[in-house]
């Protein structure tokens, strides 16, 4: 008989069992995995895993499918570090529509001090480098911007 692991309490009280844990898993390794593929790998139907899948949606455990960019692919080598210094009254969701429109925003956080955000940028030069940060400068709550850019990778 197999050992049953007991369901997990999320932070946020979203409860997981094992089935949930495995299907998350998998999603996070292939979002485009279809059902039938997910299923073979939890020995589920594809309708159970669609189910499931969309009991996690709607309880906001998954809040969507998204493509992730390979920067070093894409010849994507110059990083940077920006700094967003926002109007007043800038709600972070207004920062995060903002910012999901640009292919080359690989990270972006809220974070204390003076600056409202700190966003991770990968160009393919200091050129398109520029052209990003422009863009970005131009968004309706972005006031003024400040920029470090990636010498080399010390750790990591």
């Amino acid at each position: 008989m197999s050992e049953q692991t007991e369901p997990i309490r999320a932070s946020g009280s979203v409860v997981l069992d094992e089935t949930d844990r495995l299907l998350l898993a998998h999603l996070g390794r292939d979002g485009r995995a279809s059902y039938a593929d997910i299923g073979l790998l939890a020995n589920l139907s594809a309708t159970a895993v669609r189910r499931r899948i969309d009991r996690l949606r709607s309880r906001g455990v998954v809040r969507g499918f998204t493509v992730v960019l390979d920067p070093e692919v894409l010849g994507w080598q110059t990083e940077a570090f920006v700094e967003i210094y926002c109007r007043e009254r800038t709600a972070p969701e207004e920062i995060l529509a903002s910012l999901r429109q640009f292919a080359e925003v690989v990270a972006a956080w809220t974070v204390t001090g003076d600056p409202d955000a700190l966003v991770h940028l990968r160009a393919a030069d200091t050129r398109h480098l520029e052209a990003v940060i422009e863009r970005i400068r131009r968004e309706p709550g972005v006031q003024r911007s400040r920029s470090s850019v990636v010498l080399s990778q010390l750790i990591g």
